[in-house]
């Protein structure tokens, strides 16, 4: 399983929020199936945890007209966005 952290600037973070919380089934698509984690700052930018089970199938999808038409719903600026994938981990214990 990945870890993915995307951020963006969005135009309205509240109006961001409540359409983002309608595409469970488009997460579904892109093999999340974890709960999703984030967080809008009072500058309206987000910043969102993802664990697909499969990074290759979710970075497929989050290049596809599906996703980039609900970002464009949601209000999301495309020129913000910033994908990370997690690919080291440490244990402190």
């Amino acid at each position: 399983m990945a870890t993915v952290i995307a951020t963006a600037k969005v135009k309205d973070g509240a109006k961001w929020e409540q359409g983002f919380r309608t595409h469970a089934e488009l997460f579904r698509e892109q093999t999340i199936h974890k709960p999703i984690h984030f967080s809008v700052s009072d500058d309206n930018e987000i910043t969102i945890l993802f664990e697909p089970d499969d990074l290759e199938k979710y970075l497929e999808l989050l290049d596809s007209s599906a996703t980039y038409e609900a970002m464009a719903y949601d209000g999301v600026d495309e020129d913000t966005i910033k994908i990370v994938v997690l690919d080291k981990d440490f244990d402190p214990h």
